[in-house]
């Protein structure tokens, strides 16, 4: 069980109850040390001072605020100490606002909000019900370790969110940030329904269990071929070609049309010209080699066609995330760039490869 970073109280209108929050979120990065090449000696950072070049002690370190160039204001630690706001002791709902209303670039961070205590679970429970009935979250200003957060409070799966939120000048206007942004740009109404249509088929369900930080794993798959002395191949596909304006409307019709054929009928979407290749160089070529005519099977290839079909269909009940767990297991090599139903295949492959081995 983790403990709380904060405890505090709730409030909205004369409704309060106690309650705790807690980190949702956690970080997966993996974290290098600096080494000077050709050594195991770590690399370390210091402050120096810029124009004699000699270490400062942490304790000599003030801020400087820059006025003029090479003019500061200088602020002594204490004198921030004395402004920063203190550790908000309740978070006071100032109103509340339409969840659809809330641009999701205004969201920062995330944490959940529990109870503190048992004997809160009712009054609780009340608000978790009539926030998300609501569809509504209660803002308010909350001030943690020495700053001051602009939040939201909401209701999800049962138990209550605050969102940290950015404040509306520090939201950038992507007209000045980026470039070459289309003013207006006349369409056909066939180019809009083609395009729609083609959204509409591809949809899918969203399944967070499903994806997967592959460069994690990449790393970590580095790291072990280094340490176990593997030799390292690294390849890259062709870059994508960008879409010519003339042809637009051709390639949406293909991107229809191979859209239509990965529909639930057990048919692959096509695969990219990189999963292809990659996909063929795990799949044996043919031998060239005449079919048998014969009518009659042997009693073994009988038996393997059935363990075949039997391994065939128990995949197939597999959701993506179970397929690619399989996929780990085995050590499948791109694995992560895979659709479910190539992961199937691959895992398919796999097992008649070690059907035939054996």
């Amino acid at each position: 069980m983790a403990r709380p970073m904060w405890t505090g109280v709730l409030a909205f209108g004369l409704v309060t109850v106690p309650v705790a929050l807690y980190t949702a979120t956690q970080s997966h990065d993996i974290h290098f040390h600096q080494l000077q090449r050709g050594t195991c000696d770590r690399v370390r950072n210091k402050r120096v001072n810029e124009r004699t070049g000699k270490e400062v002690e942490y304790a000599d370190i003030v801020k400087g605020y820059e006025v003029t160039e090479g003019e500061y204001v200088i602020v002594e630690p204490d004198e921030l100490d004395q402004i920063s706001p203190g550790r908000s002791r309740t978070i006071d709902i100032a109103g509340f606002v339409d969840l659809a209303d809330v641009d999701p670039i205004f969201f920062d961070r995330t944490y959940y909000l529990g109870p503190r205590g048992r004997e809160y679970a009712k009054i609780y429970a009340l608000l978790v019900e009539a926030l998300e009935h609501a569809g509504k979250a209660g803002l308010a200003m909350f001030a943690m370790r020495g700053k001051e957060y602009l939040t939201a409070v909401r209701s999800e799966g049962g138990l209550l969110e605050l969102h940290t939120m950015h404040f509306a000048d520090e939201i950038r206007d992507p007209r000045g940030e980026v470039g070459d942004l289309p003013e207006k740009v006349k369409l056909s109404p066939q180019e809009v329904k083609t395009a729609e249509q083609l959204i509409g088929m591809l949809a899918i369900e969203w399944k967070p269990d499903e994806w997967h930080d592959t460069y994690e794993e990449q790393v970590r798959k580095l790291v072990e071929d280094k340490l176990a002395g593997r030799q390292i191949a690294v390849s890259a596909g062709p870059a994508p070609e960008a879409t010519n304006v003339v042809d637009l409307m051709d390639v949406l019709r293909r991107s229809l049309e191979d859209a239509r054929k990965g529909e639930p009928a057990g048919k692959a979407k096509k695969p990219s010209s990189r999963t292809a290749a990659a996909r063929a160089s795990r799949s044996p070529k043919p031998t060239g080699g005449k079919k048998s005519t014969s009518a009659k099977a042997t009693p073994g290839k009988t038996a393997a066609k059935r363990a075949s079909a039997t391994g065939k269909q128990q995949l197939s009940q597999l959701t993506k995330a179970e397929l690619y767990k399989r996929a780990t297991d085995l050590d499948i090599p791109h694995r992560s760039t895979m659709t479910r139903d190539e992961l199937q295949h691959a895992l398919e492959h796999a097992g008649r490869s070690r059907r035939k081995a054996s």
